[in-house]
């Protein structure tokens, strides 16, 4: 009996814990370059004496999903998008090198130009620095150029590169600082291949109504987990009677 709660109890335990994946991957269907997070439930034998009959459901995550999310236009002269596979070198709040595909850059105050996060976005030598101008664009190669106050409009400065990675994606796994690091810690070189697109967007690759009918779907599961402890109560309760009445 005891081992029939134990397994109910752990079960509704690790339904609850897939049940905050699936909502944190759903409130994130909107935000740019997010990638879903994936889970799965591994069967565990119950130790103890007797015959291994009582299996408990363990969930473990399974890394990130990986597939690119559609791309929407935005006209915005710093929202870039990586074509294909590639990602965009930041640099962490720790100060280590992170990558990301969400493209919705900005400048500070001071003309450091950074993602949507804040993370310092990185060039070929540090992070890239962007001086006052009246006009700034970013090319395919990544090549961030501006027209500096008071020129033409054909008087065109490069003032940095953005590093553009693609590791294999097996050596990748997510931080907690919600950035794709290298497993190993160390740092992917620049790779020519990775082209962006100005103007345009990632978005998240959540499905949202997929999202929405797995959280039913574990809602369910956990009232099932539920209703498995009531039952090995009453039947406890049950037990303990007829041996009273003996």
């Amino acid at each position: 009996m005891d081992r029939s709660l134990y397994v109910a109890m752990t079960g509704a335990t690790q339904m609850m814990r897939a049940q905050s994946e699936v909502a944190h991957n759903l409130a994130n269907a909107d935000t740019v370059g997010f990638k879903a997070q994936l889970s799965a439930f591994q069967p565990l034998v119950v130790q103890g004496p007797g015959m291994a009959t009582r299996i408990n459901g363990v969930a473990h995550g399974l890394g990130v999903d990986l597939r690119a999310g559609s791309q929407m236009e935005t006209g915005r002269e710093l929202d870039v998008a990586v074509q294909g596979s590639g990602w965009i070198a930041v640099q962490g709040a720790d100060g280590s090198e992170g990558y990301t595909r969400a493209g919705e850059l900005r400048l500070t105050p001071d003309g450091l130009l950074t993602d949507a996060r804040g993370n310092l976005v990185l060039g070929e030598g540090g992070p890239i620095s962007v001086p006052q101008s009246s006009q700034m664009s970013i090319g395919a190669d990544g090549t961030v150029s501006v027209v500096p106050m008071g020129q033409s409009p054909e008087t065109i400065a490069a003032v940095g590169r953005i590093k553009l990675v693609n590791p294999p994606v097996d050596q990748l796994a997510l931080g907690s600082d919600g950035l794709m690091h290298l497993a190993d810690g160390s740092t992917a070189p620049s790779d020519p291949g990775v082209t962006l697109k100005s103007g345009v967007l990632e978005s998240s690759n959540v499905d949202p109504s997929q999202t929405l009918v797995q959280m039913i779907q574990l809602s369910r599961q956990y009232e099932l987990q539920i209703r498995s402890i009531k039952s090995a109560d009453e039947n406890a309760q049950a037990a303990s009677r007829l041996l009273q009445m003996t």
